[in-house]
């Protein structure tokens, strides 16, 4: 399992807001290419999902809480389950885990990673901060 804690300087709405826009994940996680589904997250609603290099598959959110959101993705030999907790003082936890024969040959190259997740995540916070 691979987990990070970062404070994010913004309202935990802002936060919310960017996990929750399920189509608009592409623009600042750089291993989705593209999503397709709707636009309200719901818990169980399959998005299909297009990752680098040109695999498809699905992803889910299998929980929307007040501070703590989960999401499941996987592609052919890859699957990855993942959490984002936000806590006091506009700390955000990531956390995710992944399985399968792809992901055990990409392990070396997923570490760090939930915080370099967590870094762009306050970047696209601050995008839509100052567009608002």
């Amino acid at each position: 399992m691979e987990q990070a804690v970062s404070h994010i300087p913004a309202d935990p709405a802002a936060i919310r807001h960017a996990l929750l826009d399920p189509l608009s994940l592409p623009e600042w996680n750089e291993a989705f290419v593209a999503i397709t589904g709707p636009d309200d997250p719901a818990v169980g609603v399959r998005y299909e999902l297009k990752v680098r290099p040109g695999l498809s598959g699905h992803l889910e959110y299998t929980a929307i809480e007040a501070d703590r959101i989960e999401l499941s993705w996987q592609v052919p030999g890859f699957h990855e389950t993942g959490s984002w907790v936000l806590g006091e003082h506009n700390t955000v936890t990531h956390a995710f885990e992944q399985s399968g024969p792809l992901a055990a040959v990409l392990r070396p190259a997923y570490r760090g990673i939930a915080a370099v997740r967590l870094d762009r995540l306050a970047h696209r916070v601050a995008e839509l901060s100052r567009a608002a």
